[in-house]
């Protein structure tokens, strides 16, 4: 697999908005997303057309991971350009005061925060999206064009239950595996999906097979955030049969060696927000996807 830029750093027309604040790791208040698409329907308007869109995205954010990764593979600096928000929101909901002009120019008093990630339409300054799965599909549908296919129309189910695989099965379930009244049923949850990865890399290079996908792009963000964020707070006897993967592993570290997928993720900042909004103290475990294996 070739390297492909960076995902945060170096890319032509890409911003960076305002200093990093602390103030709050708050996740997201349940509101639901904007969910315009480009090219897809004529009542949105929404054309692709090159540099007439903008991300907003945060390298600690796994939803913002994915559209970065996505971004950066497919090699769109030039035609998507790209803001980084701070690691840590500036808004005690979770929030960004950058992106506040974005929101109620989208909608009037918008109930909920200002939140990345944010796909924007800089001819009518308004918000397209906030959902990163169709975000994905979007870059990979509309702006793919003459680049790799991440999203093989033939593959597009199986693509979409290994990332329900990986946000309800790994993340979700690590989530409640770990910490003060441990959940036993999750961990058994999570360690089954994990064994369906494992199993699935013994056929090929990448989820699908032979060929990088869209899955791998989640993939590879819920593997890291396992190792980050969730590992710390699993028990002794729980992180051993996490880390009892090798297939996977070597898979997560290979993909962090191309800057398409290493170059994304601040760690630091990962750390910050996660300990900004978590009150319990983290096992002090070596990364199953250590520091050296990024690539920068």
């Amino acid at each position: 697999m070739s390297a492909t830029a960076n995902a945060f750093s170096g890319f032509p027309g890409m911003a960076t908005a305002m200093p990093v604040s602390a103030a709050s790791a708050a996740l997201p208040a349940a509101v639901p997303p904007m969910r315009g698409r480009i090219g897809t329907d004529p009542r949105y308007g929404h054309y692709a057309v090159p540099r007439r869109y903008r991300l907003y995205l945060s390298a600690t954010c796994p939803h913002c991971l994915r559209i970065a990764v996505t971004h950066s593979v497919l090699g769109l600096a030039e035609t998507v350009p790209m803001t980084l928000l701070p690691p840590v929101p500036d808004r005690p909901d979770g929030g960004y005061a950058a992106l506040d002009g974005l929101y109620e120019a989208s909608s009037h008093q918008h109930p909920g925060p200002s939140a990345a990630p944010v796909l924007s339409d800089t001819w009518a300054g308004r918000v397209v999206s906030t959902y990163a799965p169709e975000i994905v599909r979007d870059l990979a549908a509309r702006f793919g064009e003459g680049n790799r296919s991440l999203r093989p129309c033939a593959a597009a189910t199986e693509i979409d239950a290994l990332a329900g695989l990986c946000d309800r099965d790994v993340e979700g379930a690590a989530a409640r595996a770990g910490g003060a009244g441990a959940d036993q049923a999750a961990a058994g949850t999570l360690l089954g999906a994990l064994d369906d990865l494992e199993h699935r890399l013994g056929k090929g290079p990448f989820l699908l097979g032979a060929e990088l996908s869209t899955a791998d792009v989640h993939a590879w963000v819920t593997l890291l955030m396992l190792d980050r964020v969730h590992l710390p707070h699993l028990g002794e006897a729980l992180a051993r049969r996490v880390a009892d993967h090798p297939r996977l592993w070597a898979y997560a570290r290979r993909l962090a060696g191309d800057p398409a997928f290493g170059g994304a993720p601040d760690l630091d900042g990962i750390a910050r927000r996660h300990h900004a909004g978590c009150g319990t103290r983290d096992a002090k475990r070596a990364a199953l996807i250590p520091r050296g294996a990024y690539a920068r």
